[in-house]
């Protein structure tokens, strides 16, 4: 039996609606209207090895639209990796290989996960320039191991998104010409036609952002969509967008062009009329040899993947120390220089006496790891000499300009950290990126998902409480530490000092599956009391710093960041007063709380339950540590515009307010 085009594009369609129909539940209406796109770019362009889906050269292949997963389990499954038959029946269900939305991790060909809308394309962004700083790096003439190309299919929903402006815009400005991304023009989204809330000039638009534009492709024909390509391929200086015209639900007789199949199962009876419709003689999930033959990449991908082997192995012949590099890089291993440079640092800190801010704690600690870390890639949304992101040796990434390692994001924070992303997810770099702690929440779904995918991306937050001072409440982060605490796996460190800033530098380097954000002081904060003990304390999150002077503390002052610093005053004013106390530091805790139980009772003893936690943020939190029976020093409103002293005295943050509260329990 021989197949067509057409037959391989309905493949995608008849298994994407079947699995929705089983599951009764899902989006149909895309996988069957970018089917004859994605039926062109799997099996005419895409470098890909089914039988080893991380081989570090293929093609990366972003749905960013994700709710039209199944279009790609159809592609996986049709093409050879290990998605079966049995994994698209279980389409949406528990443990699953075909969740609802691609799951990084949880499906093979899966690069990123994807649903919220506009994300995939920022971390394609990521990966493409990745691809090109790697390439930069790692490759010579006549000898490049970095050379492939990254596709995005994206719809409506993600061009609306403001976060595809933000990566669209850096995309034209870096010229990244290996990035070639799918418009799926059907003029649909869940509540209609989007005329009434969508009538950008898309092109135009794209256009204006220095990409290329190929205008009005007809997404149903595939020599059109070849020739795109090809074109697309062509460019040397830009990224391009492939404006393809298409049907939602193309084949279904009765629902093809309407909201109706965006989200929800066709129904039996117009599966029926569409199998019909499409000429499709199979019964539910059943497909044809021939259509398999199809789209089998197994034997390519194995022989695309040897040559590119071959080309390393010569590679490693001429440059042995640059082939090691690369393949430490992309295991996420450490260098071996990393354990002596954070040792080192740390001496350094010990030793040092005078006040400094942990941003520029953090400053230091990049200066002095970047040497041990050249797979650094730091960068700001326009913050840079606040945020003490950039080191002396950095070299700027900038117009058509990629040979670097410092990105000058501009005011874009949420682009920045899905953008980070992607370069963690390509791997062989480690993205850290800085703004102010209040603007987390411009970036706060990506840095969700960062933590979703279990990426090693690093945020630098500095200006992290009231002590910002005259900025005023809408600078000033209340509630941001608690809410980004209540991400799970993802550790955020409030350090009191420089050696604790080390320490936290440390720790997000070495996670490989956790990100961390580190909120860091703008205002100058004193060298605390350390020793080899406290050090690694500090590496279990929480740690008693200074103990009650007969070892017998009758309560416990818990905190972090600048409040350890009043919470060191305030014991030694207890003290005065006949009251022993400990000070407790917790500038990671997640960290602690993850420690076991014994290690905790230590630092935390049940029986000493007078306790007061002291954090200038919501208190909710706190009463897990402190107990109902304990109190919470903090700040359950939004601060005010003065001087950082008068903002603390004013809002609580003296030593006669502890000692008082402490006293009253």
């Amino acid at each position: 039996m021989s197949v067509t085009r057409t037959d391989l594009a309905n493949a995608i369609r008849v298994l994407a609606m079947d699995a929705v129909e089983k599951a009764k539940s899902g989006h149909p209406g895309m996988p069957m209207g970018m089917a004859d796109i994605a039926e062109v770019l799997w099996n005419d362009f895409l470098v890909h090895n089914p039988a080893n889906p991380h081989w570090a050269n293929r093609d990366r292949f972003i749905l960013s639209n994700g709710h039209g997963s199944m279009l790609q389990y159809a592609l996986l499954h049709l093409s050879g990796y290990d998605v079966s038959v049995e994994d698209l029946k279980s389409f949406r269900q528990w443990h699953s290989k075909t969740p609802g939305h691609p799951e990084y991790r949880d499906t093979p060909g899966v690069e990123t996960t994807t649903g919220p809308l506009g994300q995939g394309l920022a971390n394609a962004v990521g990966m493409a320039l990745a691809e090109q700083i790697l390439g930069r790096r790692f490759n010579h003439p006549g000898h490049e191991i970095v050379n492939h190309f990254t596709y995005v299919f994206l719809g409506d929903g993600c061009l609306m998104e403001g976060v595809s402006h933000e990566v669209c815009s850096l995309a034209g400005v870096w010229g990244l010409n290996r990035l070639i991304c799918f418009y799926d023009d059907n003029n649909i989204s869940i509540d209609g036609h989007v005329d009434d809330w969508f009538a950008d000039d898309t092109p135009g638009r794209f256009e204006a952002y220095g990409w290329h534009v190929i205008r009005g492709v007809d997404g149903h024909d595939p020599a059109a969509i070849r020739q795109a390509i090809l074109e697309a391929r062509s460019q040397s200086s830009r990224p391009t967008l492939v404006c393809c015209k298409t049907v939602i639900g193309h084949g279904a007789p009765n629902k093809a062009g309407t909201h109706d199949v965006h989200g929800a199962p066709l129904g039996a009876e117009e599966i029926a009329l569409t199998r019909q419709n499409l000429g499709w003689t199979g019964e539910a999930f059943e497909v044809p040899e021939a259509v398999y033959r199809g789209y089998d990449a197994r034997a390519k991908g194995e022989t695309a993947e040897a040559e590119w082997k071959e080309r390393f192995a010569q590679y490693r012949a001429l440059y042995p120390e640059d082939a090691a590099e690369f393949e430490r890089r992309l295991s996420g291993q450490p260098s071996a220089a990393l354990d002596g440079a954070v040792s080192s640092l740390i001496a350094g800190f010990r030793q040092e006496t005078p006040k400094i801010a942990t941003r520029v704690a953090s400053g230091k600690c990049i200066q002095a790891l970047a040497a041990a870390v050249p797979e650094f890639i730091g960068g700001s949304a326009d913050l840079t000499p606040s945020n003490n992101t950039r080191w002396k040796e950095a070299l700027d990434i900038g117009k058509h300009r990629l040979m670097g390692n410092y990105i000058h994001y501009g005011v874009r924070e949420f682009g920045m950290a899905a953008i980070m992303n992607g370069m963690a997810l390509y791997g062989g770099l480690l993205p850290f990126g800085g703004t102010f702690l209040i603007f987390s929440d411009y970036a706060r779904n990506a840095i969700r998902m960062s933590a979703l995918m279990g990426v090693r991306t690093i945020y630098i937050m500095t200006h992290d409480s009231i002590g910002l001072g005259e900025d005023g409440p809408t600078h000033q982060p209340v509630e941001q530490v608690s809410s980004l605490r209540l991400i799970p796996n993802l550790h955020v460190w409030r350090p009191a000092d420089a050696v604790e800033t080390a320490v936290a530098w440390e720790s997000a380097i070495k996670r490989e599956r956790t990100p961390s954000l580190l909120a860091l002081s703008r205002q100058n904060l004193p060298a605390l009391p350390h020793d080899d003990r406290t050090v690694e304390g500090i590496r279990r999150g929480g740690y008693v710093l200074r103990d009650a002077a007969n070892g017998q503390p009758s309560g416990i002052l818990v905190a972090t960041g600048s409040e350890v610093e009043l919470a060191l005053a305030a014991q030694e004013r207890l003290a005065e007063q006949g009251v022993q106390v400990r000070v407790v530091s917790m500038p990671c805790m997640e960290i602690f709380e993850a420690q076991d139980a014994a290690y905790r009772e230590a630092v935390l003893p049940a029986g000493i339950t007078r306790r007061v936690a002291i954090e200038a943020g919501t208190t909710g939190l706190w009463y897990r540590h402190v107990g109902l029976q304990g109190a919470v020093i903090g700040i359950d409103r939004f601060g005010a515009s003065a001087p950082a002293p008068i903002l603390f005295e004013k809002l609580g943050f003296t030593v006669d307010h502890v000692v008082a509260k402490f006293q009253s329990l």
